[in-house]
């Protein structure tokens, strides 16, 4: 099978790595910003906010996360909309995107832990399944784990029992990396879809992604293995396919001149494109970091001070990961 098969099956077949709830943070096999710190979520929602107030989105409309593993980051979204204006808890709807049934049941049970019976959450299964006049969608990693093909000297790899083989790449796909300039590397498949189902569904929309990589192709492969916060390339020798497939997550890092391309073609607009640091900065997040500071006690302000540290410190999270926004 082509390795994107392989992937698809590794993420999300019936054993897949995703198909029960997982950990994340330090008990699971790596962190994301999510698990970093609450503020994440509170500056895009801060953003949201300011979006609302200009008259550029609208309070009647859905706000949807894609891809919530527990559902800390919606929440934390709408905890802070309901500190700027309590009244948009009862005009906005709120979606998550999530096809795992067990991830599903996760997340409502945070979310009623959470909030009780005061916010309702309506879950879609696929981007597709989303019809609205207007909505804010926020992802956060997951074009990384879209299945890829790997391409090599004008080759694609097959797996066969877990061992990677080469073969003649098709035209089609030497077309694609003859204009892109690709040498070697990872080919993301199913971003042209995934944006043309969210234009289809979705009126008038804001989308927000945050994820790690470039806009441009590496020529080199990015894509790894993680276990327990430890990192393995794919080609790494010391790593078995077969010991690690459904176990372990498997990723790579995201052309971002690939997403923008994808969206573009189905009639979005690149509004912004840039490091994580500057984007959270932009939404707001020191501002309400000292907001913070003014109700709280010196050792849990320290204490998130060097959470956002995290998010933003250019040797950390802050300028690895990248945010892009596009609206239709």
């Amino acid at each position: 099978m082509r390795f994107s098969e392989y992937m698809n099956e590794w993420l999300y077949g019936e054993e897949g790595y995703y198909k029960k709830f997982k950990a994340i943070g330090k008990s699971g096999d790596f962190y994301t910003a999510v698990s970093t710190s609450s503020f994440f979520g509170a500056s895009i929602a801060n953003y949201f906010y300011a979006l609302l107030k200009e008259g550029k989105a609208d309070r009647n409309g859905w706000l949807i996360e894609i891809g919530a593993h527990q559902g800390y980051l919606i929440c934390d979204m709408i905890q802070w909309l309901y500190t700027c204006d309590p009244a948009l808890v009862k005009t906005l709807k709120f979606g998550i995107v999530e096809r795992q049934p067990e991830v599903q049941k996760a997340q409502l049970a945070y979310i009623q832990e959470r909030f009780g019976d005061d916010v309702q959450i309506t879950h879609f299964n696929d981007i597709a399944e989303v019809k609205a006049a207007y909505a804010f969608v926020v992802a956060n990693e997951i074009f990384d784990a879209f299945p890829c093909e790997l391409f090599k000297d004008e080759k694609i790899a097959l797996v066969n029992e877990h061992q990677i083989e080469w073969t003649e790449a098709p035209a089609e796909m030497l077309n694609w990396v003859k204009k892109h300039h690709l040498k070697q590397g990872e080919i993301a498949v199913g971003y042209e879809v995934f944006a043309k189902e969210m234009a289809a569904g979705i009126e008038k929309c804001d989308f927000v992604s945050f994820d790690y990589g470039e806009k441009y192709v590496r020529n080199d492969f990015s894509i790894r293995v993680y276990r327990a916060h430890e990192t393995f390339p794919l080609f790494d020798e010391d790593l078995t396919l077969s010991e690690s497939y459904q176990k372990d997550d498997i990723t790579y890092d995201v052309n971002f001149g690939h997403v923008s391309e994808a969206f573009v073609a189905a009639g979005f607009e690149e509004v912004s494109y840039e490091t994580q640091a500057r984007a959270l900065i932009r939404f707001g997040i020191i501002d309400i970091l000292e907001r913070f500071a003014k109700q709280t006690t010196q050792a849990k302000y320290m204490s998130e001070a060097d959470k956002i540290k995290t998010l933003i410190s250019p040797t950390m999270m802050g300028d690895r990961f990248k945010l892009v926004h596009f609206r239709k």
